[in-house]
């Protein structure tokens, strides 16, 4: 009877394994400490270790896939993956194609990048990562842009002298610039988004309300800032 139970109870803790919904989560792999490929050719970074943390509290069976900036969007409009986590700021152009959980991270600075302290940042020549708000930013000011596929080419760009100055997201940049013996922020920060969340085909409402909730829970006990300070650094924005 004994070993009836046991049977019995492991044949429905399979069952459940097995109900649990697969997730594909697409990420580029490119935009440390975001996301990035590590030394093994596994994706890594922040985004990875919170979206398994995110799935093992919403209980979903998550898997990941890399894709290039550009296509990012319409793969997942195609079906291609379930969902977004590839520092993807929040912003009305977005929303028209895709929905969004909460942010998972504030509100953040772009900034810009130079050689020297007097680049010209208004009519000169910016780089900027293609499709990102950085880029929609520059395209709105008197300045040539040059758009690339990686934020690696927007700040070798900076150093070879193709660009003026290169312009993106403020801790993405802050690791060249404090490594580096020629680059320096120049000009003023800039805020251009509502925050960086999971980005979801809008008829995936349940999916969005499972995340959301895992989102919330580790917001409220803190180890969603305890994440960000690990992989951020002490100077990071955190949840209030």
């Amino acid at each position: 009877m004994k070993k009836f139970v046991l049977a019995v109870a492991a044949l429905a803790l399979t069952a459940g394994a097995s109900m649990a919904q697969t997730v594909r989560i697409a990420t580029e792999g490119a935009y440390p400490p975001y996301n990035l490929v590590n030394d093994q050719g596994q994706v890594d970074g922040f985004e990875v270790a919170l979206g398994n943390e995110l799935c093992k509290r919403a209980q979903l069976d998550c898997t990941w896939v890399k894709n290039d900036w550009d296509s990012i969007i319409p793969n997942l409009v195609s079906g291609n993956y379930d969902a977004i986590m590839a520092a993807m700021s929040i912003n009305e152009e977005r929303k028209a194609s895709i929905d969004f959980t909460q942010n998972y991270l504030p509100p953040a600075p772009s900034s810009y990048i130079a050689l020297t302290p007097d680049a010209d940042l208004k009519g000169g020549v910016i780089a900027a990562q293609t499709g990102t708000v950085q880029a929609a930013y520059i395209a709105q000011t008197g300045a040539t842009m040059l758009e690339f596929a990686t934020i690696d080419e927007v700040i070798a760009a900076v150093r070879n002298g193709e660009a003026d100055a290169g312009f993106g997201d403020h801790e993405v940049l802050r690791p060249s610039v404090e490594e580096s013996q020629d680059l320096q922020f120049v000009g003023d920060q800039v805020s251009l988004d509502e925050g960086i969340g999971v980005g979801l085909r809008k008829s995936d409402a349940e999916l969005k309300a499972k995340l959301n909730d895992a989102i919330a829970a580790m917001k409220a006990d803190g180890s969603l800032n305890a994440l960000i300070a690990k992989w951020f650094g002490d100077k990071a924005q955190l949840h209030e």
